[in-house]
């Protein structure tokens, strides 16, 4: 990673104050259940088709017991969407090129239940965000399950499945902050806010009028560091996780606006496939669509208790 935990800040012209889009805490859709011959079929077909044929690659493609594995690309640093454990235990999965590690959250479980519908062994491989794309296009890893959003520039380069969560932004300020009591995203006009990297946490920030964007951090900690330590007057962070940020960093408060002036964006995220892998795309989308909304409830629930502090 090369990227400096010193923000430094650019002047934007973007505008903002675009009307919000209403949303519940966490809506997760369920989508239509595909007809099982097909699932079975896909399964079948990705069997014998791993990106890595040979070599060393080919042995760490093989579980212990022979059955093939899903190498799973994600930071394993983005609570409650996936974190790094000492320890395993039934909610996680190795971590392949991390000794003695394991990954927890809310994508593992998504990537068990993926990995279930290939009669694979879910593996996790740990990288950076802003090189999860670049790994899944030369085979790497065969999917990202990482908390991450399908954008029209992403999707240049890879396929997304059907989404399997979405949620709001919102902005975190120091407690005692002049833009405490801001209500509308124009009131931080004048604002330095930061992001995360190569994320939507970054690119929204341009929706604020006369915002100061800040340049981008590597992961949330360190936006949430840099807000808490003066760096920035602003952090962008996911609503859905807002008590447990609240909880692990004391001194900074979110703003609340006002009805239709707060983001207007809808955090949507899906599984990133290599472009043209139409099976696997199908049998992704199949294990999603057997996922009831209960049962996302359930595991997101079930993450956000886990989450490490």
């Amino acid at each position: 990673m090369t990227e400096s935990n010193a923000p430094t800040a650019q002047q934007s012209t973007a505008n903002g104050g675009l009307p919000k889009r209403t949303a519940p805490f966490l809506t997760l859709t369920r989508r239509g259940f595909l007809a099982a011959g097909a699932l079975t079929a896909a399964a079948t077909a990705l069997a014998g088709c791993g990106t890595a044929p040979d070599g060393a690659q080919a042995e760490a493609a093989e579980g212990r017991s022979g059955t093939q594995t899903l190498r799973v690309g994600m930071e394993a640093a983005y609570a409650p969407y996936n974190w790094q454990v000492t320890e395993a235990s039934d909610t996680t999965i190795p971590i392949e090129n991390v000794s003695g590690a394991y990954a927890d959250g809310y994508d593992v479980q998504i990537a068990k239940r993926v990995a279930a519908a290939l009669d694979r062994e879910p593996v996790a491989v740990k990288l950076s965000f802003d090189g999860l794309i670049d790994a899944l296009t030369s085979g790497q890893i065969d999917v990202i399950i990482a908390g991450m959003a399908p954008t029209e520039e992403r999707r240049q380069s890879i396929d997304f499945s059907d989404p399997y969560f979405e949620g709001t932004y919102g902005l975190f300020v120091r407690e005692g902050s002049p833009y405490e009591d801001a209500r509308t995203l124009a009131d931080l006009s004048g604002a330095s806010v930061v992001g995360q990297k190569g994320t939507k946490l970054d690119d929204i920030i341009d929706e604020i009028p006369g915002v100061v964007h800040m340049t981008p951090l590597p992961s949330v900690p360190n936006v949430l560091a840099a807000l808490q330590q003066g760096a920035a007057d602003a952090a962008t962070y996911n609503m859905e996780n807002e008590a447990a940020y609240l909880r692990s960093n004391p001194g900074i408060v979110p703003v609340r606006f006002d009805e239709g002036e707060g983001f207007p964006d809808v955090v949507t995220t899906g599984v990133g496939v290599a472009k043209g892998n139409d099976e696997m795309l199908a049998a992704v989308n199949g294990a999603l669509a057997d996922l009831s909304d209960a049962e996302r409830q359930e595991l997101w629930d079930g993450a956000v208790e886990r989450q490490p502090e």
